[in-house]
C-alpha cells in the first residue's frame, strides 16, 4: 500500500506542477518547486509580479504536502 501512496504523492505533484506551469508559461520551472524557491533570485522581476510569483510557488508547494 506504501507503493500506492508513493505513486499518488507523484501523480499530485506532477498535476500540480503542470497547473502552475499553465498558469506561468514563460517560467522554466522544473520538476521540483522547492529548488526554484531555493535558486530564486530576489528582485530579479518587478516587485509585484514577484510577489505575485513567489506566492504561486507557495501555494503549489504547500498543495503538494497537504495532499490536495
Amino acid at each position: 500500500m506504501r507503493r500506492d501512496s508513493a505513486h499518488g504523492d507523484e501523480e499530485l505533484a506532477a498535476r500540480v506542477c503542470s497547473e502552475l506551469s499553465a498558469d506561468l508559461p514563460d517560467e522554466d520551472l522544473g520538476e521540483c518547486l522547492s529548488d526554484v524557491m531555493d535558486l530564486y533570485r530576489m528582485g530579479s522581476k518587478p516587485r509585484c509580479e514577484e510577489a505575485e510569483y513567489l506566492g504561486m510557488v507557495r501555494e503549489a508547494i504547500e498543495r503538494i504536502e497537504e495532499g490536495n
